[in-house]
């Protein structure tokens, strides 16, 4: 990675990025680096997909402020869907449009896909002693970006006593009640205080450039709302076509669950388990497998529909169950976009996208604690290889792939140590 690249962007950088031609190959092709590399190297889950994404597209590329990276993450949160492939997705669609987002959604999911119909093949390559140490220094380089991302989001969006006690609330909200419905009450209470505190007083002076374009026409919001209705409306049609049937068992789950891959194994587990399409052993296997890969849990999917031994199974039945998981997700979005964009410039929706940023924040801090640093750090070593991923990427600014890798090698080294 070239240090032009990495260099801060300016407020002309970021004008020239968010007036480009949303069409271009050139810029498509932009998209697809970008998110590539992300795929590749977005270890930790949804939390620390967030973590990435801020770091790359508002911190060094300048594509989005603070502000509106915040802003997307909330309305992915409030949809169901996978809400990490949600926001990438929209970020690709404000920066070139439905191609964008499709070219940014295939770009950080495909990587995940491959090396997980590859371990359906058989190809269960993660295992010994140094495979393990990397794969540990993995979950521990998440707890160095999503630190990095609370970090920096607080300091835009809890700049006073009430905005930061409201990230704290929400952290205790998020923990009592725990899963989804947590992070749910916790975004509704940021919401209830952002509105009786009044108006924003965060996130107002942090560039002189213009808001990125949405790209996205009302009408063709509406029509991807009423796809999204009606494929739900088919999934509940009893199919007799095997094919149909399995796309309709991950279109429910995508549709239908709230918070990410971890609460969406129970519905797997009944369509595919229970039915005797795949087995128990092979169920758990493919789990273990898509929590070590890159990238989003969902694609946990394509190998549920490759090892399914109903037709279509293999290549075909990964596709089938990979759209059929992700698209009720990437339709809710790209029906919202236009809609949300011109709500969340009214003064009352501003005043509660303020309260709602500052609950973003405490969600993350209370996923940074747990499950993120509760799995990865077990003892002294383990706090000073956090340290060390701290130190490259908030104070050398060191490119999050390059973190990624040494942070890795150090798992595999405490490993062997151990």
């Amino acid at each position: 990675m070239s240090k032009a690249e990495d260099r801060r962007p300016t407020a002309a950088d970021s004008e020239r990025d968010r007036a480009g031609a949303p069409d271009s190959l050139a810029n498509l092709a932009d998209i697809l680096l970008e998110f590539s590399r992300l795929g590749v190297t977005s270890f930790g889950g949804p939390i620390a997909h967030f973590g990435y994404f801020r770091e790359r597209f508002v911190a060094r590329r300048g594509w989005l402020s603070e502000r509106e990276f915040t802003d997307l993450v909330a309305l992915c949160q409030f949809l169901p869907g996978p809400a990490s492939s949600q926001t990438g997705f929209a970020v690709g669609v404000m920066r070139g449009g439905l191609a964008g987002g499709l070219v940014a959604w295939a770009g950080f999911t495909l990587p995940s896909v491959l090396l997980l119909l590859a371990f359906a093949q058989g190809a269960a390559f993660l295992t010994g002693i140094v495979a393990t140490g990397i794969l540990h220094g993995l979950k521990v380089v998440a707890v160095a970006v999503v630190a990095q991302a609370v970090w920096g989001m607080a300091r835009s969006f809890c700049t006073d006593r009430l905005h930061a006690t409201l990230a704290i609330a929400a952290v205790i909200v998020t923990i009592v009640p725990g899963g989804p419905a947590g992070q749910l009450l916790a975004i509704v209470l940021g919401a209830v205080v952002g509105l009786l505190a009044g108006a924003d007083s965060t996130g107002r002076a942090e560039s002189d450039a213009p808001p990125a374009p949405v790209r996205v026409s009302p009408q063709a919001g509406r029509v991807a709302l009423a796809l999204a209705a009606l494929l739900l409306a088919a999934a509940f049609v009893p199919w007799a076509s095997a094919t149909a049937s399995l796309f309709s068992a991950f279109y429910k789950a995508g549709a239908l669950v709230f918070g990410g891959g971890h609460v969406i194994l129970p519905l797997l587990e009944e369509s595919m388990v229970e039915s005797g399409r795949v087995s128990a052993d092979a169920f758990l296997a493919g789990y273990g497998a898509a929590q070590a890969v890159p990238g989003p849990l969902f694609t946990f999917a394509a190998y549920l529909g490759a090892v399914d031994t109903l037709p279509p199974s293999g290549l075909a039945g990964a596709v089938i169950a990979l759209a059929g998981i992700f698209l009720p997700g990437l339709l809710l979005v790209y029906g919202v976009l236009p809609f949300w964009s011109q709500l969340k410039e009214r003064p009352t929706a501003r005043a509660a996208l303020s309260g709602i940023n500052a609950a973003v924040v405490g969600i993350l801090l209370s996923a940074l604690y747990h499950p993120v640093w509760t799995s990865a750090v077990k003892d002294e070593r383990d706090f000073t290889l956090v340290c060390v991923s701290i130190l490259l990427l908030m104070v050398w600014r060191a490119p999050a792939w390059l973190v990624v890798l040494l942070t890795a090698l150090g798992g595999a080294g405490i490993a062997l140590l151990r």
